[in-house]
């Protein structure tokens, strides 16, 4: 069974935390809840979290104080701001501080917020997708260069009238290259299936 998306509200006011909890109930996340920066990161320390939903006006630690801790120390967990002061001062710091996906202000429509995690939700298994394939064509590129190093010139194609490979001047024993070249793309492509969950 795949582990549900999970997303973290950090407001040190708990009605808000509820009501945040309530709005999104249908979404099928994992919602978990904390009332202070702190509470906030000793929850992340603990346990895997894709989305963190914080306000900014907190005691003892700002929201943007927080999400730039978050940032630093679990910087795949996309990170939101969601309050009730709307300050150009508050935005910069969680742009800057925290390298926050989305601000957001209080009230927010229920159906904006559901909408923004989904967005950001998509948005982090892009990145995860992208990092995939940079990995995967920096393999296959390395592949490449091995293969010029044993075969030197095998890179180099020369083309017919038609723009068809053409082979009939070559001394490579072309059905044993291929083998070689699928035998190598295929333990470069199990090396990765065993190491994806580590891609960012």
């Amino acid at each position: 069974m795949d582990r549900k998306d999970t997303v973290l509200f950090v407001d040190d006011e708990p009605y808000v935390v509820e009501g945040l909890q309530h709005q999104l109930h249908r979404e099928g996340y994992k919602i978990l809840t904390a009332t202070s920066g702190e509470e906030g990161l000793k929850i992340l320390k603990e346990t895997g979290v894709d989305v963190v939903v914080s306000d900014e006006q907190m005691p003892k630690m700002r929201g943007s104080e927080f999400l730039a801790i978050v940032c630093r120390e679990y910087p795949k967990t996309i990170r939101i701001i969601l309050t009730g002061q709307a300050s150009l001062d508050a935005a910069i710091r969680a742009i800057n501080e925290g390298e926050i996906y989305r601000f957001l202000t209080k009230p927010c429509n229920p159906s904006v917020l559901a909408q923004t995690i989904r967005q950001g939700l998509q948005f982090k298994t892009l990145k995860k997708e992208s990092a995939r394939l940079l990995a995967t064509a920096r393999g296959q590129q390395k592949i490449i260069s091995d293969l010029e190093r044993d075969y030197p010139g095998i890179a180099k194609v020369d083309r017919n009238i038609e723009g068809v490979i053409d082979l009939e001047d070559t001394d490579i024993d072309v059905d044993a290259l291929i083998n070689e070249i699928n035998s190598e793309i295929a333990s470069f492509e199990n090396s990765q299936g065993s190491s994806s969950e580590d891609v960012v």
